[in-house]
């Protein structure tokens, strides 16, 4: 074979193997690592709870119905272990059409409530009027008195001549039988000659047991006094 020849086929073949060789996979595959996109969570809204009324503090009743000294009397203290809880002053809530700074006086219960806003309101044991002696309906507190004098009625004395000795007035005092506080009940302009006040007798709390008037523990009596602003509405039902 012509030396010219050779040299062609030799040229050639090494060609094949250099194209051979750029084409090749290799046996393995090459993974490049990448990566991994962070994972953003979906935003969750945060829930936030229903607003809620705190619950109120329990009442100190040690101190509620501790002895005072109020003006130029000493008040003794109520014995309220001795009183059903029921009958002790509390806040509640009391669903009513009257507006605040009004009263009402719930005869079945022997409750008296002094409306706050928001469905509250702050609820007083009482002692009521005895079998035939209880008054009810709408009137106003026309005014009210510290430590006032107490007059019995002609229909009082008719039933115990003993009171005859005061029919000018009994003066205030700790015996006095409207307490230290005393909230005068008129309807359609005129006396109505019933109180809302207080009692050294704070056993009768609970009870019918007055003369037609709502009776008070005397430390309540003094605490629904100083709440009572103007003409307060009063509903005795």
């Amino acid at each position: 074979m012509h030396l010219f020849s050779v040299l062609r086929l030799l040229s050639a073949a090494a060609g094949a193997i250099l194209l051979a060789s750029c084409t090749q996979l290799p046996a393995e595959r090459i993974v490049v690592a990448t990566p991994n996109p962070p994972i953003v969570k979906a935003a969750v809204p945060e829930k936030v709870p229903a607003p809620s009324r705190p619950a109120p503090d329990k009442p100190d009743y040690p101190a509620i119905y501790a002895d005072r000294n109020d003006g130029d009397y000493h008040l003794p203290a109520i014995a309220h272990a001795e009183v059903d809880p029921y009958y002790l002053r509390q806040e509640v809530d009391y669903d009513t059409d009257e507006p605040p700074g009004s009263i009402v006086v719930d005869t079945e219960t022997k409750f008296l409530y002094f409306i706050l806003k928001d469905g509250r309101a702050i609820r007083y044991g009482v002692s009521l009027g005895a079998q035939g002696r209880a008054w009810k309906g709408r009137a106003i507190i026309q005014w009210k008195r510290k430590w006032p004098t107490w007059t019995p009625t002609p229909s009082m004395i008719g039933r115990n001549p003993k009171l005859e000795q005061w029919k000018q007035g009994m003066p205030p005092g700790l015996q006095n039988p409207l307490g230290a506080r005393a909230l005068y009940i008129f309807q359609d302009g005129q006396d109505t000659l019933y109180r809302i006040h207080g009692s050294p007798e704070w056993k009768t709390i609970g009870k019918n047991a007055s003369s037609g008037c709502v009776r008070m523990f005397n430390q309540d009596a003094i605490d629904l006094y100083d709440r009572v602003r103007g003409k307060a509405v009063l509903v005795v039902k």
